[in-house]
């Protein structure tokens, strides 16, 4: 610090969790200066210009450090991948779970799953990995945008989190991924760019999955009034509803006025899309709540709003939204509103905004209204 403060005439520092914020207002002389860019250079942390032409800078460094727990995630990831394996083999049809009665049965269920799994089911489970593994992958770039993303940032940050679930309780074998902060987010910039690198990160391999997995699908003559998309489940189908991207490129790829029956990737990037569009509904502390709070600051509580009423509208053709509502107040905490950065009240640059309409572009394109039909 002592080498940088001669190039400042102002500065403040802030403590947060653990790390140190420091505001800094660059001297006119220093500012592009060989001098400042060595300083900088040798800087312990991570550094940004708020405003290059003002000279407003902000510095991070790290306090303390918190060792991942690779163990964890190590297993969980492991066990994700088991799970989708196994989801992927029932989609495929070459896998049958045993499934027992009540809620005892469900624990008992999967505790068989994973032993079966492990003693002789292995190798039938292989049979599910091109959904898997496409899956995964987009999960994981998902995570990886926002880790990066916090990274850069200096951002105390835990490698992500991936929740499996079996194959007895999910068709997808996961409820996805997260990441933890642990120090917090000091403005709407850092807010901004942390919470959409995921999803625009994810939808780039979304495409690319739905791309492969529609040209591996085939249209199947059923008399049902529509050409709807679907995936088997026990010998039973399962309809899906379409996202204006779904939509166009299964028309595009695959031309004619039949249902579809969907391939293990297409599925696998039809989920993808899917989460895509609910992580960018701007409710509390999802991808879309922190892109919404960092263009609009407190005014994202009117959005968030909105976005509440429309699900309960929707919500009465597909009553899989009170679910999500629900679960989107227990992920803010009881609110819809998001809670406030370290200095709210610093504005973003224009550039920002770009990234928040692209934001807005792909949860137009992949938000499915009425998911299972």
């Amino acid at each position: 610090m002592e080498e940088l403060t001669p190039h400042f005439t102002a500065w403040r520092v802030m403590p947060a969790g653990t790390r140190e914020i420091i505001d800094a207002l660059v001297a006119p002389s220093s500012r592009g200066s060989d001098g400042l860019s060595a300083a900088l250079a040798r800087w312990p942390g991570k550094w940004y210009w708020l405003d290059r032409d003002h000279g407003t800078l902000v510095l991070v460094r790290p306090i303390t450090t918190v060792r991942p727990r690779w163990l964890l995630h190590g297993a969980l990831i492991l066990l994700t991948i088991l799970c989708t394996l196994g989801a992927g083999a029932v989609l495929a049809g070459g896998y049958t779970p045993d499934l027992r009665p009540g809620l005892a049965g469900v624990f008992i269920s999967a505790g068989e799953f994973f032993l079966r799994a492990v003693q002789r089911d292995w190798y039938v489970l292989l049979q599910g990995w091109s959904f898997a593994l496409p899956l995964l992958a987009i999960l994981l770039v998902h995570e990886l945008g926002h880790y990066v993303t916090a990274r850069r940032y200096a951002i105390d940050t835990s490698p992500p989190y991936f929740v499996p679930v079996p194959p007895t309780l999910s068709p997808i074998g996961s409820l996805g991924a997260f990441i933890r902060l642990r120090s917090p987010v000091v403005d709407r910039r850092q807010l901004l760019d942390v919470g959409a690198a995921g999803p625009l990160a994810g939808f780039v391999v979304a495409v690319a999955v739905l791309v492969w997995g529609y040209t591996t699908s085939e249209r199947i003559p059923i008399v049902i009034g529509t050409d709807p998309s679907y995936v088997t489940l026990a010998g039973q189908p399962l309809f899906l509803g379409e996202s204006l991207l779904t939509r166009a490129l299964r028309d595009w790829l695959l031309p004619g006025t039949d249902a579809v029956h969907l391939s293990l990737p297409a599925f696998a990037g039809w989920v993808g899309v899917f989460i895509t569009g609910l992580n960018l509904i701007p409710l509390s502390q999802l991808d879309g709540g922190h892109v919404t709070y960092g263009l609009l600051g407190r005014h994202q509580t009117r959005v968030a709003m909105l976005a509440v009423l429309a699900l309960l509208w929707l919500a009465q053709r597909s009553p899989n939204w009170y679910v999500w509502v629900v679960f989107a107040f227990l992920v803010g905490g009881g609110r819809v509103g998001h809670p406030p950065v370290l200095v709210p009240s610093r504005a973003i640059p224009r550039s920002r905004w770009l990234v928040g309409l692209a934001c807005v572009v792909v949860f137009a394109l992949t938000f499915v209204p009425v998911p299972f039909e």
